[in-house]
């Protein structure tokens, strides 16, 4: 077990299998030393995570649905590293999709959700740059979407 793996199973979770795309693209593209991942939608239990932040999801929630986000990418890394997560050097950006209302302006704590889990995870090598955009809707209405950039070696 690497010493990511080893502090997430402290934290109580076990990364997945990295999730197939659910269209014709990728889940993640190697350049270089970057790893670029795919948007990673929210689920809970191989259920999609539904719902719209303002409407009928409170931000707590969101953040929730986000963490799950945050665990996909880390499979979708550790795929892209040859089953070694080891390899990732550090999160270099998050970019996150909120489906929200036109009046919801908490995005940055819902993709929070994410970012203290990359930094609880990984420590320094968590820190990264990052969006939070809203969205009029997901795919599958799903409540948040995540992509991200990695550096690996």
């Amino acid at each position: 077990m690497s010493n990511f793996e080893t502090r997430l199973a402290e934290l109580g979770v076990t990364l997945p299998d990295a999730p197939a795309p659910a269209a014709n693209y990728v889940p993640y593209v190697q350049v270089g030393d970057l790893v670029h991942v795919s948007g990673q939608i929210s689920t809970k239990d191989g259920a999609f995570l539904t719902g719209k932040l303002g409407d009928n999801m409170t931000a707590e929630a969101g953040a929730q649905a986000a963490r799950g986000c945050a665990i996909s990418l880390l499979a979708q890394v550790k795929a892209a590293c040859g089953g070694d997560l080891d390899r990732l050097q550090r999160v270099v950006k998050l970019v996150g999709f909120v489906n929200s209302t036109s009046d919801f302006a908490d995005q940055p704590k819902v993709i929070n959700g994410a970012s203290d889990f990359m930094v609880e995870a990984l420590g320094d090598a968590g820190r990264h740059a990052r969006s939070a955009v809203s969205a009029a809707s997901l795919p599958f209405g799903v409540a948040v979407e995540i992509e991200g950039i990695f550096q690996i070696k």
